[in-house]
């Protein structure tokens, strides 16, 4: 396959929209807790049709994050096709968790309207993404496998994990799995799944579980549905290294990642990357990036402390930004965040690779915006989601119904009732129903406050990719400008400016649930001076720039004197609320 100029990326502001396949799409909403396939349905791959798509890219998407299309372990049975059944007891869920992978070369069964020609359903999908100039973004999970791994189409020449390993041994750097010799693998208590069994699951030897667990014991909270793969690191012999020569782990996930980007694959959202080491990723991204040099890699990463090894050691493009951006925010959209956290991301986390932070409000892993136990509204977050994609100049994500306001409110299944939507059962998205519209995927029958959610959505993912102070433009925190001006609350406001040579955006948020802000705002005069290239006496235009129609003109020091006076900027925030200002030459 070749790839062409017009594929290649120009900015890092991208918008990613993540889909967890098997519900995006499914018009059942039958919705019977612990429900089977037959009974509560799911997502085909050609239910995403070229209406759903079309209507994601008019979002203002540019990737599509297809979340849980590598075949995963279920309950749901698939025997007469010639794939053998999972074990119950080491499943999550009657559908499965799509991170305990059960064959890396093929797609979930479940997702295709004829199981015998799964792949070539995919490989349309695929496709259709591709002809709406859409972008493609699957899971690579590269730190743990189902238990009972064993891949039924691999390629001719490919052996499984495991298949050569020496059991008998704790570590090699030859074997893919640890093993604990001599000890059988005990299903940990509490575990009742909700379907009928003959026997229990054996394991022997026992081999070390998903989450680091070097016990043939792990805990219901432990990832014990899962083994840890072996990337060359004796955990249980100091963390010692053994990477020469290279692991067959790697070589494994070498040609794994090769045969998904050769099918066209545009990205790898890559699962835990921090617990696989760097240097196998320092390895691996180059490798793939042989094969297609526009291929992204994005780290689901936790350790600040990681960040830099993993961008630039490890060779990732994007790192999620949850511990930094997304916890600061959600903190502020539960009413008990500093807005000054915001200033601490910048300067002490990833300020010198912001463009390589991808942000978001909502994934598989976190809790819906409009639950109860998060924002409990959508419009909640509406600053944070302005914020998250206008900070800096680096990706933004969407989780799907994200822009519909999607709320939990029971439970599914395995998942419980949470405030997440579950990634472990079949079921229906109830408030997508009306946006489907019968595989319409259009708007026409969206209740007003949908449409209004879903138009803001649109209007800020375009307006973050259409301004180029934004997606290609300089970044100035202006907290410290404006901690001292009077009624200007620097824990619950917060402003920034965004700045090309011909463009300045301010930016002023106010994250009290409660009350009004009102004060003049100060801004740095060299930025005014050297960007609008004008003289310090001179007037400028304020208008405003996403919501509004308002305009002022103000002498360039009546905004960046630290006095106020009558022809100061003044603001007057309602609760929750932002303003953005664009800052020309009358």
């Amino acid at each position: 396959m070749s790839f062409s100029q017009s594929q290649k990326k120009t900015s890092d502001k991208i918008a990613v929209y993540q889909i967890f396949t098997r519900l995006f799409a499914n018009q059942n909403v039958t919705n019977k807790f612990n429900g089977t396939l037959e009974e509560n349905g799911t997502t085909k791959f050609k239910d995403i049709n070229k209406n759903a798509l079309k209507s994601i890219k008019d979002l203002g998407i540019s990737h599509v994050w297809y979340t849980g299309v590598i075949e995963h372990a279920t309950m749901t049975d698939f025997s007469k096709f010639g794939i053998p059944n999972d074990h119950p007891q080491i499943v999550k869920g009657i559908a499965g968790s799509p991170y305990a992978i059960k064959d890396y070369y093929d797609v979930n069964p479940y997702l295709a309207e004829d199981v015998n020609n799964r792949m070539s359903e995919f490989e349309d999908l695929v496709k259709r993404t591709h002809d709406l100039d859409l972008k493609v973004i699957i899971d690579f999970v590269p730190n743990h496998v189902s238990r009972e791994y064993k891949s039924d189409v691999k390629p001719k020449g490919i052996k499984d994990f495991g298949e050569t390993d020496d059991n008998s041994l704790r570590f090699s750097a030859n074997n893919n799995f640890y093993y604990l010799p001599n000890q059988h693998f005990e299903i940990p208590e509490g575990v009742n799944p909700p379907i009928k069994f003959d026997k229990k699951y054996e394991e022997y030897p026992a081999k070390a579980t998903g989450n680091d667990v070097f016990s043939a014991k792990p805990s219901i909270n432990d990832w014990f549905e899962t083994i840890k793969l072996n990337y060359g690191i004796d955990y249980l012999n100091g963390k010692s290294k053994h990477f020469d020569p290279v692991p067959d782990t790697w070589l494994k996930m070498r040609d794994i990642l090769a045969f998904w980007t050769k099918k066209g694959i545009d990205g790898f959202r890559c699962d835990m990357a921090e617990m696989v080491p760097a240097e196998f990723w320092g390895w691996v991204i180059p490798e793939i990036k042989k094969i297609n040099p526009e291929v992204i890699f994005i780290a689901e990463i936790y350790n600040p402390n990681e960040y830099h090894n993993y961008l630039f050691n490890g060779k990732f493009d994007y790192l999620y930004d949850k511990v930094g951006l997304y916890d600061a925010l959600r903190r502020l959209i539960e009413g008990h965040g500093n807005a000054q956290d915001i200033t601490q991301v910048w300067q002490k986390e990833s300020g010198e690779f912001s463009n390589r932070m991808l942000r978001f409000l909502e994934n598989h892993d976190e809790q819906r915006i409009a639950s109860n136990e998060f924002g409990k509204t959508p419009e909640s977050a509406k600053g944070a989601m302005m914020l998250s994609s206008t900070l800096h100049t680096g990706p933004i994500m969407v989780y799907y119904g994200q822009e519909l306001g999607v709320k939990p409110t029971q439970a599914e299944g395995f998942q419980g009732n949470d405030g997440r939507t579950t990634i472990f059962d079949y079921w229906g998205v109830t408030e997508l129903q009306n946006w489907i519209n019968g595989g319409k995927f259009n708007t026409s029958k969206l209740p007003k406050e949908q449409k209004e959610l879903r138009d803001f959505y649109k209007n800020t993912l375009h307006f973050a990719q259409e301004n180029k102070a934004i997606s290609k433009g300089q970044f100035h925190d202006l907290q410290y400008l404006n901690t001292r001006q009077e009624g200007y609350n620097p824990h619950q406001v917060y402003s920034y400016l965004r700045h090309t040579d011909n463009q300045v955006l301010l930016f002023v948020f106010n994250f009290d649930l409660n009350r009004n802000h009102a004060f003049d705002i100060k801004l740095p005069q060299n930025i005014l001076e050297k960007e609008l290239g004008i003289e310090k006496d001179s007037k400028v235009m304020v208008k405003e720039a996403f919501d509004g129609k308002k305009k002022s003109k103000h002498n360039i020091s009546d905004l960046t004197s630290p006095e106020s006076s009558k022809n100061a900027m003044h603001l007057n925030l309602e609760p929750n609320t932002f303003k953005i200002y664009e800052i020309t030459k009358p």
